[in-house]
């Protein structure tokens, strides 16, 4: 089933809901849709859960408003969707950008409604590089992805494409189809949603967030993540969490939801039955 909600702003929210049992809600990374979650999505639907995903304002299939591209806009968004839904006890997966979403979302909305928290090749707690975090990303190559997409998105989601799937590096085993798909994903939205999206993926600090979450956290990541460098952002975020699960996928990339599907898919479906009072 696929529906829209209408935010309190007038923003559409186009979002999918599947399957019946305990609920799993995703929240994707930049700059695609919740399609990129498909793949578990369906896995999980098969084996017993209600599973909800949604496109994010000035993406995928949701409307595309002048504003509102920040991680606390998007935080509301789908703190209205969860009570549009009236979904409780239930637990959030978010990938890349879509994990400061449902950080931010847990901390602010859901402490009483969020069972578990899986975040997957996330940004959070901080990527980019300040006084108070050097070891972060140099602001330069944030400015250079705006530069690049500013001058010719098509090309620059054709190379940024290759990247996020690792196929810059594993030339073998590239698909030329999940690099057009990705571009087929990020050309349905806003380049005005993508290039303010930017800034709040690389520049929301989500450290005292993360410090306040007290839900069983799965922080799952590939160790050839090139756009997320895990040494900055998972292995960080693992290290301030209360409850957190670090756990590996070796030689996986970004978009390891899509290249190494199946070892995520288990991953989640093993993070979800395991009983989270031994924690």
């Amino acid at each position: 089933m696929t529906q829209i909600l209408t935010t309190k702003d007038g923003t559409s929210i186009y979002y999918k809901d599947w399957g019946k049992g305990a609920v799993v809600v995703f929240s994707h990374g930049w700059p695609l849709s919740c399609d990129a979650f498909e793949d578990q999505m369906l896995f999980l639907a098969e084996h017993g859960y209600r599973v909800i995903a949604f496109d994010r304002r000035g993406h995928g299939r949701s409307s595309q408003p002048w504003d509102g591209h920040t991680i606390d806009q998007y935080a509301e968004d789908l703190h209205q969707l969860v009570e549009y839904l009236n979904l409780d006890n239930f637990t959030l997966v978010g990938h890349s950008t879509g994990g400061a979403v449902v950080t931010r979302y847990t901390t602010k909305y859901g402490q009483q409604k969020v069972t578990k928290l899986a975040l997957i090749a996330a940004v959070t707690p901080l990527m980019i590089k300040r006084d108070d975090y050097p070891d972060g990303v140099d602001p330069e190559v944030f400015d250079e992805m705006r530069a690049n997409l500013l001058d010719n998105r098509a090309d620059f989601y054709l190379d940024f494409a290759r990247k996020f799937y690792g196929y810059d590096k594993f030339l073998h085993k590239i698909s030329e189809g999940v690099v057009q798909n990705f571009w087929r994903i990020a050309m349905q939205g806003s380049i005005k949603a993508h290039y303010d999206s930017i800034e709040a993926f690389s520049e929301t600090d989500l450290r005292e967030d993360l410090k306040q979450i007290t839900v069983p956290t799965l922080v799952l990541y590939g160790t050839a993540d090139e756009i997320v460098p895990p040494g900055i952002c998972s292995q960080q975020a693992v290290k301030l969490l209360k409850h957190g699960i670090e756990e590996q996928i070796k030689d996986a990339p970004h978009g390891l939801c899509t290249t190494h599907k199946n070892e995520v898919s288990f991953a989640l479906k093993q993070f979800l039955a395991n009983d989270s009072s031994i924690l």
